[in-house]
């Protein structure tokens, strides 16, 4: 790792001021034909249930309950929209691994975000979010080799990285970086952050307001 920072303080400064801007849930689509129309560019947050995409989603924008975060794994059963200054779009996705739910219903919803993630011009980037005190697992071969596969650009963003001690962190990192060093589409910087104590939260809003080419 380097100490050289990712992003300037200007542009740390823009993403701040992008994502104090409003931000609003706009709806929730249970199927690939609900979908809103592709005139905004759009980031994806995809992850194993409970990694804390909901959480992540409310750090960023400022905002305690425009996610709905919750403590029963896999409760996020649409692709949920939320629209930020009107400019972009965050997209919460279905999470994987476990659900309290039939193995249908959890297929159905499943495959309702990966249909989302191959077929829309407008996303940006996937961030995959992968839990810092376990780093990637088996079960996050198959979103990484689907979204391989679709060519679409994603990154790796460990959450809850407070939970773990600095040293400990660095290595969860390197490691990451080296599991994902000859996947096409993954995205070479992973980012450490933490919802709870605010950790990493201004590189990646600097990261999606660059990704997406938005200004504030």
């Amino acid at each position: 790792m380097t100490d050289e920072p990712l992003y300037s303080e200007e542009t740390l400064e823009s993403g701040r001021v992008l994502f104090a801007r409003q931000a609003r849930f706009m709806m929730g689509a249970a199927k690939i034909e609900q979908l809103p129309p592709d005139d905004l560019p759009e980031v994806a947050f995809a992850g194993r249930s409970n990694v804390g995409k909901s959480s992540l989603i409310n750090a960023l924008t400022g905002h305690n309950h425009l996610a709905r975060a919750s403590n029963e794994p896999g409760r996020t059963r649409e692709v949920n929209f939320f629209v930020l200054d009107e400019k972009l779009r965050l997209v919460d996705l279905p999470g994987y691994g476990w659900a309290r739910a039939s193995k249908t219903t959890v297929k159905s919803f499943q495959n309702l975000g990966r249909d989302y993630l191959r077929g829309r011009p407008g996303l940006k980037r996937a961030y995959l979010l992968i839990d810092a005190r376990h780093g990637l697992k088996e079960v996050d071969n198959e979103p990484m080799d689907a979204l391989d596969k679709a060519a679409v650009s994603y990154q790796i963003v460990l959450t809850k990285a407070d939970k773990i001690k600095p040293h400990e962190l660095e290595a969860v990192i390197e490691k990451t970086q080296a599991q994902i060093k000859k996947r096409p589409a993954a995205h070479p910087v992973v980012l450490a952050t933490s919802s709870e104590k605010g950790f990493g939260i201004p590189e990646l809003r600097a990261e999606i307001m660059t990704t997406c080419e938005v200004v504030p």
